[in-house]
């Protein structure tokens, strides 16, 4: 770790490259903020990929950003697929030009388009590297990156089946500290919300822009939920506010509805239960705030990550499983038969414990910062 007072010419310079979703996003602002806590002079260079939440966020964090003019194939058939290798070569160029310029002693990947082209112009440039892997299934770019890499940072136990053991830290994801504090928040939750203290609440969000698939099964339940006396905070995304709002019309007292929740802490602090998708921060949070989910992968993810992701808690049994195609059928009974099993839910939290992993952007930095040449 670096631990020595740079001088100005001597200054610490990272770059951090990736994004495209807040599950890569969120943990690049945690590990850049690890690092300026570690090295409070070091200059940090984002590179993200132009008109993804990247651009947006990390302005927002006080970091500076380079956008490359790079996107990935799509799944259907698009004109769009035809313009993927000119906009990858043009970012290889780019990506090559901004290390040289830049002279970063580190860079670190952590997933995303804008993560292949920087990793690999840095390596090919001799500057150490390390990327961070957020799933329990890595994507290719990172088994690409993963050859060249001097240290690989994982979220999962048994990564070895995919990287050099000798280079894996099990490390976890970076979470957001502000959204998982949840000590002696529970009585602000519920007023926050609107709910009472004597019955059950429940959590469901599909992340920021909600899910569909969640939505709807929600929405058809919504009655079910209602008479057994159970209260929802629902975080439904733009697209489905209003048919949410329209679907609990008459059982306004049991739920409170958000297109977006800015107070994630108190909606964890107010759950009893959590029905999530299960993207990798997602299963993160969950580990360390130690509540119990029942997870709804997305099918329509590379690789089918998130049904990794998932399985790698219910193998554990820290959490339950319900596949997208069937959650409009069973969503509803699983929610009740969980939330009233108090020895099961019990189980899954002593199962979670286990599986978190805290400080993970501090312990990142720190590898990180242990690369760099002296």
């Amino acid at each position: 770790m670096v631990k020595r007072s740079r001088q100005p010419h001597d200054q610490l310079r990272v770059i951090i490259a990736g994004g495209g979703t807040g599950g890569h996003v969120f943990p690049a602002i945690a590990i850049a903020k690890a690092i300026k806590k570690k090295v409070y002079n070091a200059r940090i260079l984002f590179v993200g990929a132009k008109g993804k939440l990247e651009m947006r966020k990390v302005p927002e964090a006080g970091f500076h950003i380079i956008g490359l003019n790079i996107a990935g194939l799509q799944r259907r058939l698009t004109l769009k697929n035809l313009l993927v290798p000119f906009k990858l070569c043009d970012s290889m160029i780019r990506s090559k030009n901004i290390v040289k310029r830049f002279k970063p002693n580190v860079v670190i990947g952590v997933g995303g388009y804008a993560s292949g082209p920087v990793v690999k112009a840095a390596s090919s440039q001799g500057i150490p590297t390390l990327i961070q892997e957020q799933n329990s299934y890595p994507g290719i770019t990172n088994r690409i990156l993963g050859r060249k890499a001097n240290k690989i940072c994982v979220a999962y136990e048994g990564m070895e089946r995919y990287f050099d053991k000798s280079r894996l830290f099990l490390t976890g994801n970076p979470v957001r500290q502000d959204v998982v504090s949840l000590e002696g928040k529970k009585q602000e939750a519920l007023k926050f919300f609107g709910f009472s203290e004597n019955k059950s609440i429940l959590l469901v969000t599909g992340g920021s822009l909600g899910a569909l698939t969640i939505n709807r099964s929600l929405a058809l339940n919504a009655g079910m939920l209602a008479r057994e006396g159970i209260q929802v905070v629902w975080q439904t995304g733009n697209g489905f506010y209003d048919q949410a709002l329209d679907a609990v019309k008459e059982y306004k007292e049991f739920f409170s509805v958000h297109r977006f929740i800015d107070r994630m802490d108190l909606a964890y602090a107010a759950a009893d239960l959590i029905v999530s998708r299960s993207g990798a921060i997602a299963v993160s949070e969950i580990c360390v705030i130690q509540k119990p989910a029942i997870l709804i992968p997305s099918p329509n993810v590379a690789e089918d990550h998130q049904t990794k992701n998932a399985m790698a808690l219910v193998n554990q049994q820290a959490a339950v499983l319900i596949k997208d195609s069937e959650a409009a059928d069973v969503l509803g009974k699983e929610v009740i038969s969980l939330i009233k099993d108090e020895n099961k839910m019990f189980r899954i939290k002593e199962k979670l414990v286990g599986l978190a992993l805290r400080d993970s952007a501090d312990v990142i930095a720190a590898e990180a910062l242990s690369l760099v040449k002296t």
